[in-house]
Formats: C-alpha cells, structure tokens, sequence
C-alpha cells in the first residue's frame, strides 16, 4: 500500500513538471498561418522591420509587437509569425558596438554570426559562471532563457549577426538600466556604491527601451585588440 502510494506520489509529481514545461513555452499552432497573412517571405527588414539605432549599430527585428509606420502589407507578412512562436532579429555592428547585457525571460536565443567581426560573446549562468567566446563568421552560440548575456564587435568591421528566439514575445531585459530603476538605496547596496552615485550613472544610463546597439566610449575598446574571452 505505502508502495503504491510512494509511486502514485511519484507519478503525480512527475505531471506538474511536464504541466509547468508546457505552460513555459508559446502554444502549439492551431492553423498553418494567420488569417490574412500575405506572404512568407520578408524583404529588406533593415527598413520594413522594427528598426533601431543607436551608436554602435543597427537593430531589425521580425516579431509581432508593436510596428508604427508599417504599410498594411508588411503588417499582413508579420501576421506569419503569430503563430510560429518565433522572433528573428538581425544586427550590423559597429567595431566596438556592444548589445549591452540584457536577458530575455520567456525565451533561449540562437545567434549566428555572418561576416565581420569577430565578436566576443557569452552570457552568466546561475551560479555565477562566465561562459565568454570569440565568435567568426559561420559560428553560432547558444544563450539559455533568461540568462544575462552580451556581444561586442571586438574586429575592425561591421559585424553581422542574425538572432533566433524560440518565443513570439520573448522579453527584453536591460541588465544595467533595470538596476538603476531600483529605488536608490536599493541599488547602492546591490552595487556598493554610494546614493550620490547612482544618481549620477541615472543621468548618464537610462533604461534602454527599444534595445539599442551602444558604442564603447573611447579608451574602453579598440578595434582589432584584445580579441581575447579575458577582457
């Protein structure tokens, strides 16, 4: 009798796992694609996509948020994506650019590195490991969901990249700029530092909302040296 409870025990809990992995994930599709969606093929998404730009690159994103200024076409061709449960960005970075570290809490990203380059890239796990590479062109690297991750251009031309992410909304996190939204007090403890100067990188660092791709600041980064997982 203990037996068989034990293993009904085991067996129930063995339920909630698999429940908590399902309800994680985006839902499978119910159709091939979205009523009204035109086309499957998306074209020069540097300009028809969710496009931003800061002073270390450029950002183009494919996914089904927001997209001001969009013809009523390109607004049908992303209607394809509603129920792929994906979301595809590309970059062109500047040497020295960096995607400043950031998570993304509903979803693992794929990244490929296409030419330029090389990039340094690598992302925190939860015990507090660094896991850094050097990427060159035809190399990918694997960011788990919700882990704090980064690239920067460490060579001397654009770098371009496209990102995968298996989620139709995966989130994003600005590590450093989420920091500084604390009350003050709280992030001055976190980063042992005074009030005073978490009031100054406030004014210097606002929360990156669209992510943008950020240009070291001269002395920090040059390009072509120090191609290294170290520094």
């Amino acid at each position: 009798m203990v037996h068989g409870m034990v293993k009904l025990v085991f067996i129930f809990s063995t339920c909630l796992v698999l429940v908590q992995r399902v309800e994680a994930a985006d839902p499978d599709p119910l159709v091939d694609f979205a009523a009204n969606a035109t086309t499957p093929v998306f074209r020069n998404i540097f300009a028809n996509g969710d496009v931003t730009t800061g002073s270390g690159g450029v950002r183009a994103a494919l996914h089904i948020g927001k997209f001001p200024g969009l013809t009523y076409t390109i607004s049908n061709q992303i209607l394809f994506l509603t129920v792929r449960g994906l979301t595809v960005v590309q970059f062109k970075m500047v040497p020295c650019g960096e995607n400043v570290p950031h998570t993304h809490p509903r979803a693992t990203e794929l990244l490929s590195l296409i030419s330029g380059g090389p990039l340094q890239a690598g992302f925190v796990d939860t015990k507090g490991e660094t896991h850094i590479h050097i990427l060159y062109p035809g190399d990918l690297i694997v960011f788990p969901r919700g882990l704090l991750h980064f690239e920067i251009n460490v060579g001397t031309e654009i770098a371009f990249y496209i990102s995968a992410l298996n989620s139709q909304n995966p989130g994003t996190l600005d590590a450093a700029g989420a920091v500084l939204q604390l009350p003050e007090r709280a992030a001055a403890i976190a980063l042992n530092i005074d009030i005073a100067a978490v009031r100054a990188l406030k004014l210097q660092r606002p929360y990156n909302e669209p992510p943008t791709l950020e240009a070291a600041k001269p002395g920090v980064c040059v390009p072509g040296q120090l191609i290294t997982t170290t520094v």
